[in-house]
């Protein structure tokens, strides 16, 4: 069961405290400068020299030491803002301490927590230097000016507490940037990760695009002549007629099949009634042959027949450049154009081939009226409208790019237009299109 007990007050007054703590690190740097300053003078009542042991309150600290102390605990203040030179104060201070005091007070504890800030915010090169010189100045000053020998447990402590400062602070610091690196990688992963589906998103986005613009192309450029010749012949010839507006119905069912098929995609995996047909193949070219001889284009099919088990993008992206390349001769071509198809298997491709000898609605070209002012591949062929606003070249291109492969058009010569595709089969294989 989720736990939703609500914090105490003090957890809350402490969460906001330590927000605030860290929000003004000087405040926090003050506020440990001030528990320094009260242990370094409840330190300097304490005596070690007993003959039972340490001892409290029979001593009292001197007035040069008690400056020394508060000028030590002064400095920490800063010691975010400039490390090293606080590190020189509380150094200069504990040495001074050190030679005049007998016996000394506690200063120390102020150049050992400035060498720890210094050890958790510089290199580590940085951190052996400083640290070494620091331990043997205080250690040798020590030892060469107390009364004790030299081997006393006071002295050695300033030894042990110097070198215990620079290797915490040296553990702290590389803790930090371990923290850091692994904080920046899972970052960066993070927009990596947002990156890579925003891609696939635009790619899913751009290939149902493309079988829209197929689908649509096709069967309303189908629909529109057939509906043109029924209307045509409607009075003279009725059967024809009729027998026009059945390849309408025909055409019609089987753009809102294939409509319905796509935009399936775009359901949840949950949803009712989801598509199961197969998307359309070279299996089912035959089909989309005869819809284009009913529309009256004239259409010869070679294929090879080792096309056989094709991968399912290769397919796919073979039948709806075919789709295209054959809907652009019907808009474009003109009047008395033929087509022909040619789907052969060379080697590890499949080249896809579709001609036609079409002059165009204006005499100038497979283009005709949409050949626009421009020049150049997209400009100079079907599939560009008057205002460049075609997208029937540039999806066929995406389809073969897409499998790593080319598709390239252009005005063959003597007239007509020459569409040619190759599409790699094994790069084709369980990639999207």
């Amino acid at each position: 069961m989720l736990d939703v007990t609500p914090p105490s007050k003090a957890a809350t007054r402490y969460a906001r405290a330590s927000g605030w703590l860290r929000a003004h690190p000087t405040a926090l740097d003050a506020v440990l400068a001030l528990a320094v300053l009260v242990c370094m003078i409840t330190g300097s009542f304490a005596s070690a020299g007993g003959p039972d042991g340490p001892t409290f309150g029979t001593r009292s600290p001197e007035l040069r030491s008690v400056i020394l102390m508060l000028v030590g605990a002064a400095a920490l203040v800063l010691r975010r803002r400039s490390p090293m030179p606080v590190l020189a104060v509380t150094g200069a201070v504990t040495m001074v301490e050190l030679i005049a005091g007998e016996p000394p007070a506690p200063v120390a504890m102020s150049a050992v927590i400035a060498l720890y800030t210094v050890a958790s915010r510089t290199d580590r090169p940085t951190t052996w230097r400083v640290g070494l010189l620091t331990m043997a100045v205080l250690t040798a000053s020590a030892m060469c000016f107390s009364r004790t020998p030299w081997y006393s447990q006071e002295n050695l402590g300033i030894f042990a507490w110097t070198g215990m400062a620079s290797a915490a602070g040296d553990a702290v610091r590389s803790r930090r940037a371990f923290v850091d690196a692994i904080r920046e990688r899972a970052e960066r992963a993070e927009r990596t990760r947002d990156e890579e589906a925003r891609r696939r998103v635009a790619e899913e986005r751009l290939r149902i695009a493309r079988d829209l613009h197929d689908v649509v192309a096709h069967h309303i450029a189908l629909v529109n002549v057939q509906a043109g010749v029924a209307a045509h012949v409607m009075d003279k010839r009725p059967d024809q007629a009729k027998e026009a507006l059945a390849h309408v119905r025909e055409a019609s069912r089987s753009a809102l099949n294939e409509l319905r098929a796509t935009v399936g995609l775009l359901r949840q995996s949950g949803d009712p009634e989801a598509p199961t047909e197969p998307a359309p193949g070279l299996a089912v070219l035959d089909d989309l042959v005869d819809t284009f001889r009913n529309a009256g284009l004239p259409v010869e099919v070679a294929c090879s027949h080792e096309q056989t088990a094709m991968p399912a993008a290769v397919d796919l992206a073979a039948y709806r450049i075919i789709q295209e390349a054959l809907t652009n001769v019907r808009k474009h071509a003109g009047p008395g154009a033929r087509a022909e198809v040619s789907v052969v298997r060379v080697g590890p491709a499949l080249e896809v081939t579709v001609l036609d000898d079409g002059a165009g609605q204006d005499g100038a070209g497979q283009y005709g009226a949409g050949r626009g002012a421009e020049s150049g591949p997209e400009s100079a062929g079907y599939g560009a409208s008057a205002d460049g606003g075609g997208h029937g070249l540039t999806g066929m291109r995406e389809r073969a790019a897409a499998l790593r492969g080319s598709c390239s058009a252009g005005p063959r010569y003597g007239g007509g237009f020459r569409v040619q595709a190759i599409l790699p089969v094994t790069a084709g294989a369980g990639e999207d299109v």
